[in-house]
């Protein structure tokens, strides 16, 4: 068992005297608060932080680090609280406590959510602060070393969650001793058959590994002398579980696996080419294996780690892997990040220090953007742990990415606009869909066109958390955009009902209580909901219709029934004077749709009074011409006409958007919407608007052709007949 004195003695050789009282004084208050605590196995409560603490000291981090092991508990399990670890240690400690604290007291509907939302919080709180996690991954180290005095299923939980997610970022941050043993410990608990026969078969042979050992040692040394080369070899047993999954992927028992030992050859030069040339020594001391040889200095692993591997055939033929590095690539393999971890005047972390963090960060923040908890779990895993690849830029720089990864994953690791703007990719100078999977070695290169933009379908393809999380906000946004202009018609209809108009109450003010009762912050918000159909226009009509509105509104009925009533004895009121006729029902024909400006007709027809027809239109030809009566114009200028047009337009992503932006631009309402797609990369759309007259028509055909999509627009009958056999984008009837 470790005690403070072992810490303190630990912290000398880098710590000054007044850190060293601090680290004490929280020996001091976690001992106070823990007083009379035990764990499961029965022993005092206070090993648990003095074991986490005396790892992180071995480990050389900081003073504020070495308190927050000391008092990582304190908060969570005693009375003692935040602003009290902050009063007596600082804001740097309550920050890092509180990022460690766990959300117990949050009741959740399974275990998994509770997992998930653990997670969560802690990738939120390491993007502040990197060391949340070095002290969390030593935590879950020493509770994975004292697993036994848990319930069995309680133990296989905990050891698969270590397996899948604590070992990945440990190995992420290159702290390999800690993955190595989360790995064996997790083994031991999820396979204890497995680890047990592999314990006593390992140890059964221990004498004669050793001895075989120590000769590959003698021989390598003596040979790289030769060559006037000087380093230290070191020979290691690889670690239960790296033995365990080779004979579970291979197939293969105990008896087949020849290497067990790994041999590492870590030179006294910080020169990168010494490394290739004691490569050299070795391949001509013994015949390496093909297709074993992996460069990791020229391309390193994600987590920055580098060294030269080989497997060779050694003495009695049996097969050796060799490692080869020098002491800085040898530090960081073992430490990681860690190694590198020190805070300095003003607390400046190193350009490669930083680098790693953010590569981690940004890997770790793209997960929490998902709510459901189980699909959070699955990314974080996926994340975590990939297999990799390693492609080029054209200018010759690596770049990793996970296993199945395409050139959308690429477009996006180089800039977001690169991404979304992506086209396709050229891959060793020929052009690939954009669901090919990258393979080692190839150099891509992004073909882009401005305006083009992603699709849903590009979610298939996406591997990295980056480019799933882009494409998705663009989506996300494109489909706000959308349903707000729809949401807008919706609202704006059924407000007309009630004689509101939306420009007003917006003007007015008159939806600020309606967005604080459902928690918006902004119109739009309220109209993309309108839009998406998660809230109806009806129930937001009817809330802003105070009392005093509608006793208006009832006042007003009477009027409007006598309007009405006019409306159909009275041609004027319709807009339309009939000369030596009054008091007859007018209409007019769907056939033609006149406009004000429109030389006009009248045509008697029994049982419907007057129907209003342009001059010109064929279906006036063919009535007989003592039913044709003169008409003229009498219009109101607020009065609107439904009129219909066509749009032929050349096919394209946001074609809908685009034409229906100029038409609400000049204050034009839509009834009607359809957009048929046609053989070429073609369209039809078609329109249903509310027209004063037709010089506004005239202002909407000019306005329209200037788009360059724009082929031609006309004048039709019904809106609702599409013409010829095509599939529909887009068919919005907003007449409801």
């Amino acid at each position: 068992m470790i005690r403070i004195t072992d810490i303190l003695e630990k912290g000398q050789k880098y710590l000054s005297q007044k850190d060293l009282e601090m680290v004490e004084k929280a020996y001091i208050f976690s001992a106070s608060v823990h007083q009379g605590q035990l764990r499961l196995s029965g022993e005092p409560y206070l090993i648990h932080p003095l074991e986490v603490t005396g790892m992180l000291v071995e480990m050389r981090l900081d003073t504020a680090t070495l308190i927050t092991g000391l008092l990582h508990d304190t908060v969570e399990d005693t009375l003692a609280t935040l602003e009290q670890v902050e009063e007596a240690f600082g804001k740097d400690v309550a920050f890092l406590v509180d990022g460690l604290t766990k959300i117990s007291k949050i009741t959740f509907g399974d275990q998994l959510e509770r997992q998930a939302e653990n997670f969560r919080k802690m990738i939120l709180a390491m993007s502040s602060d990197i060391r949340i996690l070095l002290i969390k991954l030593v935590d879950r180290l020493h509770n994975m070393r004292t697993l036994d005095f848990h319930p069995p299923d309680r133990q296989r939980f905990i050891a698969q969650e270590t397996l899948e997610v604590y070992a990945p970022l440990a190995a992420r941050l290159g702290i390999n001793w800690i993955k190595d043993d989360l790995e064996d410990l997790s083994l031991k608990y999820l396979h204890p058959d497995g680890y047990y026969e592999l314990m006593e078969r390992v140890d059964k042979n221990k004498e004669e590994r050793d001895r075989y050992t120590e000769e590959v040692k003698d021989i390598i040394r003596r040979q790289i002398e030769s060559f006037g080369m000087k380093g230290e070899v070191r020979g290691r047993a690889k670690h239960f579980y790296s033995i365990f999954m080779k004979m579970h992927e291979q197939r293969i028992n105990f008896d087949e696996v020849y290497d067990l030992t790994a041999f590492r050859i870590i030179l006294d030069s910080d020169e990168e080419r010494k490394c290739y040339e004691v490569l050299s020594v070795v391949h001509a001391l013994w015949k390496p294996v093909p297709g074993r040889f992996k460069d990791y200095i020229a391309m390193p692993k994600a987590n920055n780690y580098r060294s030269l591997h080989t497997t060779v055939i050694g003495p009695y033929g049996e097969r050796v892997e060799i490692q080869i590095r020098t002491k800085e690539m040898d530090e960081w393999a073992d430490k990681g990040i860690a190694a590198h971890w020190r805070y300095k005047e003003g607390r400046v972390l190193s350009a490669k220090d930083e680098d790693q963090i953010d590569k981690l960060r940004e890997l770790l923040e793209g997960q929490t953007e998902h709510k459901d908890a189980g699909e959070f779990m699955k990314s974080l895993k996926l994340a975590l742990y990939p297999d990799e690849v390693y492609v080029f830029t054209p200018r010759g720089d690596v770049k990793a990415f996970p296993k199945g990864a395409t050139p959308i994953d690429f477009a996006y690791s180089i800039h977001t606009d690169v991404g979304n703007q992506c086209i396709g990719a050229k891959v060793n100078r020929s052009i690939v869909p954009l669901k090919y999977k990258l393979q080692n070695g190839d150099t891509v290169e992004v073909m882009t066109q401005t305006g083009h933009y992603p699709g849903k379908d590009w979610l298939k393809y996406a591997v990295t958390s980056k480019a799933v999380s882009r494409i998705k906000q663009w989506i996300k946004t494109e489909e706000r955009e959308k349903s707000i202009i729809l949401g807008r018609e919706i609202l704006e209809k059924e407000l007309k009902r009630h004689l509101l108009k939306f420009s007003q109450l917006v003007r007015a003010n008159e939806f600020s209580a309606l967005l604080e009762e459902h928690s918006l912050a902004t119109v739009d918000d309220l109209l993309a909901l309108i839009g998406y159909g998660k809230m109806s226009a009806k129930h937001v009509a009817n809330q802003l219709l105070h009392d005093e509105e509608e006793e208006k509104k009832k006042e007003k009925q009477g009027i409007l029934d006598r309007v009405k009533k006019r409306f159909r004895k009275a041609p004027s009121d319709a807009g339309i004077s009939i000369t030596g006729i009054d008091n007859i029902m007018v209409r007019f024909a769907k056939c033609c749709s006149p406009l004000p400006g429109d030389p006009i007709v009248g045509c008697v027809t029994r049982g419907r009074g007057i129907t209003i027809h342009v001059s010109s239109c064929p279906m006036i030809q063919e009535v007989d011409s003592e039913r044709i009566i003169e008409a003229q114009w009498n219009v109101d200028e607020k009065q609107t006409f439904s009129v219909a047009i066509r749009a032929n337009c050349r096919d394209k992503k946001g074609l809908l958007s685009e034409l229906s932006n100029v038409i609400y631009a000049m204050g034009i309402n839509m009834s009607y919407v359809n957009i048929d797609a046609t053989l070429g990369g073609y369209a039809n759309c078609v329109f249903q608007l509310d027209i004063k007259d037709l010089k506004q028509l005239n202002m909407i055909f000019s306005e329209l052709k200037k788009l360059k999509s724009v082929l031609s627009v006309e004048r039709i009958k019904e809106p609702f007949q599409s013409t010829g056999k095509s599939s529909s984008n887009e068919n919005i009837d907003m007449r409801h």
